[in-house]
C-alpha cells in the first residue's frame, strides 16, 4: 500500500478517505476473527495492513500540515508519544478481553469498537470528515 500511496496521491476527499481506511479496518479485522479459512484470514490481514496504512498516512499528513512550523517538533513528539502509549494500552485492553472471553471474541468485539469509534467520530467532528486535501 505504501508504493501505491506513494505512486498516486491521495488529493481529494483525503478527510472521508480516512474514515473509510479505519471502517474497512474494522470489517477486516471482524472478518479475520470469523474466518476459519486461511486463505480468508491471509486476505483480511492483507485488507487489515493497507487500510491501516492509508489511516495513518493521513493522520499523520494532517497533524503535520495543520501545525505551525514553530510547534511541529513539540506536536509530532507528543503525537508519537500518544500513539505508542496507545498502543501499548490497546495492546493491554485486548489480552484482557482475550483472557475474558477468548480470542476471536475479543478480535470480533475489537473490529466492531473500531467501527463504531469511527462512525462516532465522524458524526462528532464533521470539520474532519470533509477535509478535501493534504496541503
Amino acid at each position: 500500500m505504501t508504493a501505491v500511496l506513494a505512486r498516486y496521491a491521495l488529493n481529494r476527499r483525503v478527510g472521508m478517505r480516512m474514515f473509510q481506511a479505519v471502517i474497512t479496518f474494522g470489517l477486516a479485522t471482524v472478518v479475520f476473527a470469523a474466518s476459519h479459512l486461511i486463505w480468508l484470514s491471509i486476505l483480511a490481514l492483507v485488507i487489515m495492513g493497507a487500510a491501516d496504512t492509508v489511516s495513518v498516512v493521513i493522520r499523520t499528513s494532517l497533524v503535520q500540515l495543520a501545525t505551525p512550523d514553530e510547534m511541529r517538533g513539540r506536536v509530532g513528539a507528543v503525537n508519537f508519544l500518544f500513539i505508542n502509549a496507545s498502543s501499548q494500552l490497546g495492546e493491554f485492553e485486548s489480552g484482557i478481553t482475550a483472557a475474558l472471553f477468548g480470542a476471536m471474541p475479543a478480535a470480533a468485539l475489537g473490529g466492531m469498537g473500531t467501527v463504531f469509534v469511527a462512525l462516532l467520530w465522524m458524526k462528532l467532528f464533521p470539520t474532519l470528515r470533509t477535509v478535501e486535501r493534504l496541503e
